[in-house]
């Protein structure tokens, strides 16, 4: 029944189909509580009730859904805590309850899902810590805790989890540094840590090949940006934003053969001027250096960018013509 116009409660007859092996509400304009009469749904393996108006808590009804393989809830106004039975449906490989207003803790119980392969619990208001024992989750492709309220270090453990290929931990209060993290991940395209607390030389950072995006703006960051931009891994770089930090040093020159889309190093401390070489990023679509302390003129070799979309050189030194 998704993507329809359907309004109102969910009927609580809707339980009485218990032989239910998928249910999909999602899209809908779907009000109020969860009925408990889904727990009738024992042979459930998929519901989705996404993009809807539900309130209220998780139901204690839906620790009967034991054969679970996937759960969407995201984009309603459920609140309370996650509940610990979640970590009973060990054949759960797709987790969704982002976009809520789930408070608390990330539930130990949950670590104990070794089938998940994605789990969103971004967009709420959960709190703590990221529990050690993540790295149980050994099947984790992707993971999004982004937007909440989660504190202290990112655990180590993460780095063990060999098969993510996505993390975003944006919008949170992670501190301290993450410089050798990444380096064991091997199937890592995508890191998204924007806006936290992190404090680290980003010189130090260690990439493994295969990295596509990467996105620290808005933390603490010092250092350079030669290695991340002329190393082994830089070859396999789409998007780098490092913007909003208190980077220091110049802009490197640029080697061929980078794949750069989009670079966005504004707000830092950047000296020096703009490279020629940055025509060797013949793929870039958009380059932002605005609000650093770059001086020089601006390189006319800029308009061999063919690909180039925006452009940002506000607020530094720049003098001469435009070319």
């Amino acid at each position: 029944l998704e993507e329809n116009a359907l309004e109102g409660n969910i009927p609580s007859s809707l339980g009485h189909l218990s032989l239910l092996k998928t249910l999909s509400l999602s899209g809908n304009r779907l009000r109020g509580p969860i009925p408990p009469s889904f727990g009738n749904f024992k042979n459930l393996l998929s519901i989705s009730l996404a993009r809807n108006y539900l309130t209220g808590p998780i139901p204690p009804s839906f620790k009967t859904f034991l054969q679970l393989q996937s759960l969407d809830l995201s984009f309603n106004s459920l609140s309370g805590m996650i509940p610990d039975f979640l970590g009973q449906f060990h054949n759960l490989t797709y987790i969704d309850m982002s976009n809520n207003q789930l408070s608390g803790h990330i539930p130990i119980s949950m670590l104990n899902l070794a089938n998940v392969q994605d789990l969103s619990l971004n967009h709420n208001q959960l709190t703590g810590t990221i529990p050690e024992q993540i790295e149980s989750l050994k099947s984790l492709t992707s993971l999004s805790l982004s937007a909440n309220r989660f504190i202290g270090h990112i655990p180590v453990s993460i780095s063990r989890l060999q098969n993510l290929c996505s993390i975003d931990l944006s919008d949170n209060f992670f501190m301290d540094g993450i410089a050798s993290f990444f380096t064991n991940m091997t199937s890592l395209q995508k890191v998204k840590l924007s806006n936290n607390k992190l404090k680290f030389d980003l010189s130090e950072i260690k990439l493994p090949d295969g990295v596509s995006s990467v996105d620290l703006h808005s933390n603490q960051l010092i250092g350079s940006l030669s290695r991340i931009l002329n190393n082994r891994t830089s070859n396999f770089l789409e998007v780098l934003d490092v913007s909003g930090n208190q980077i220091s040093g110049g802009i490197p020159e640029f080697i061929e053969g980078l794949s750069l889309k989009e670079l966005n190093i504004g707000g830092n401390k950047i000296a020096g001027h703009i490279p020629s070489s940055i025509s060797n990023l013949i793929e870039l679509e958009s380059l932002d250096v605005s609000r650093n302390h770059i001086t020089g003129t601006i390189p006319t070799s800029l308009g061999l960018l063919k690909n180039l979309q925006w452009l940002d050189l506000s607020i530094n030194g720049l003098t001469g013509k435009i070319p």
